[in-house]
C-alpha cells in the first residue's frame, strides 16, 4: 500500500513514498479508503520524536490522524457505518496512518460527512474544530457576551475559533498578519491585532485567551486577562494558574463527539472551513515543511485519493 513513511525521527525532509502494511482489522474497526489528510503541528512534533513518552510511536510510521475517504469494509459488531460511506475521522496518533491509500480506525472514530462536504473539507475538520471547541468551552468555559483574544487566528484550529466564539456571542479579538485581516474579519473577528507591530500586552479586560503559540505569546497573554480572565493553551503542557488566573492545557484526544455539531454548521452555512494548499501524496513532505514555518492559513490538505 502507498504512503508517506518514515524510518528515523528528524524534520520533514525525513518523510519519504513507500510501502506499509494495515494492521489486521478488528470486529469494531473498519477499513476506509482514504481520498484526503489533513496535517497538523502534532505530526512535527511526532516525527521528530518529541512525543515519544506521549504518544510511543513504532518505526516505520505513517504520519497523519485527520482523514476523510470511503469505508471499504466493517467489522462483525460495527453497525452505524457502512460500506460506501463517506466518512471523517482521527486515528490515535500512536497508530497515525492518514497520509495512505488506506487505513483501519475503531467504527467510533468516523462519522458520516454531509453531501455537500468535499473530501478536502472534511479532513479539515477533526483536529482543527475539535480542539477550538475544548478551548473555547471546555478548558476555557467562555460566555456569551465576554471577550476572547485568538492567537494565530488564520490558522487551523484558529480560523475555526474565530468562529466558534462568534456563534458563541462573544467579542472576538484576534491576532494575524496583515494579509489574513480581511479573512479573519470575515470569520467573525470584531477587532485584529498585527501581532508584527502592535504589542498584544498592551490590551486590557480579556475574560479568556486561546494560547495556539507559547512561549513569549503566551507570556504577554497574562497581562491582557481581566478579574476573572482565564487562558486556554494548546502547546503549553505546563500551563497554570498565575495570579489568580486560571491556565489550563488543552488535550485534545477524541474528535467524533466534536464533529456532528461541525457538520451541522456547516450545512447550515455557519461554518467556513479554510485551507492553505493541497497537495497531492507524493508531495506529503511539502505539506509539513509548510506547516514547519508556522505560516499556514487554515489547513494543509493531501489529497490521496486520485
Amino acid at each position: 500500500m502507498k504512503a508517506a513513511l518514515i524510518q528515523a525521527f528528524g524534520g520533514p525532509d525525513i518523510v519519504a513514498i513507500g510501502k506499509s502494511v494495515l494492521r489486521v482489522p478488528q470486529a469494531d474497526d473498519i477499513v476506509v479508503r482514504v481520498e484526503a489528510a489533513a496535517v497538523n503541528p502534532l505530526d512535527l512534533k511526532i516525527i521528530a520524536g518529541y512525543m515519544q513518552q506521549v504518544f510511543p510511536v513504532e518505526l516505520p510510521y505513517v504520519p497523519g490522524t485527520d482523514f476523510s475517504g470511503v469505508v471499504e469494509s466493517v467489522g462483525a459488531q460495527v453497525t452505524h457505518v457502512h460500506v460506501g460511506d463517506r466518512v471523517v475521522g482521527r486515528t490515535q496518533p500512536s497508530a497515525g496512518g492518514a497520509l495512505a491509500k488506506q487505513v483501519v480506525v475503531a467504527a467510533s472514530s468516523v462519522v458520516v460527512m454531509p453531501q455537500g462536504m468535499s473530501f478536502e473539507q472534511g479532513a479539515a475538520v477533526p483536529t482543527a474544530f475539535g480542539t477550538a471547541s475544548q478551548a473555547l468551552f471546555d478548558t476555557g468555559a467562555l460566555k456569551h457576551g465576554e471577550t476572547v483574544l485568538i492567537h494565530a487566528a488564520a490558522g487551523g484550529v484558529g480560523s475555526m475559533a474565530v468562529q466558534l466564539a462568534h456563534e458563541a456571542g462573544a467579542r472576538v479579538v484576534a491576532t494575524a498578519s496583515p494579509r489574513n485581516h480581511d479573512l479573519v474579519r470575515s470569520l467573525g473577528a470584531d477587532e485584529v491585532i498585527d501581532y508584527r507591530t502592535q504589542d498584544v500586552s498592551e490590551w486590557r479586560g480579556v475574560d479568556l485567551v486561546i494560547d495556539t503559540i507559547g512561549g513569549e505569546t503566551l507570556e504577554k497573554s497574562w497581562s491582557t486577562l481581566g478579574a476573572h480572565g482565564r487562558i486556554a493553551s494548546t502547546v503549553e503542557f505546563g500551563i497554570a494558574a498565575r495570579d489568580g488566573h486560571a491556565g489550563g492545557f488543552v488535550f485534545f484526544a477524541d474528535a467524533a463527539r466534536f464533529l456532528p455539531e461541525a457538520f451541522r454548521l456547516f450545512e447550515e452555512g455557519r461554518l467556513q472551513v479554510v485551507t492553505d494548499a493541497i497537495v497531492k501524496l507524493d508531495d506529503a513532505r511539502s505539506a509539513l515543511e509548510r506547516l514547519a514555518t508556522g505560516h499556514a492559513r487554515g489547513k494543509l490538505i493531501v489529497r490521496v485519493g486520485q
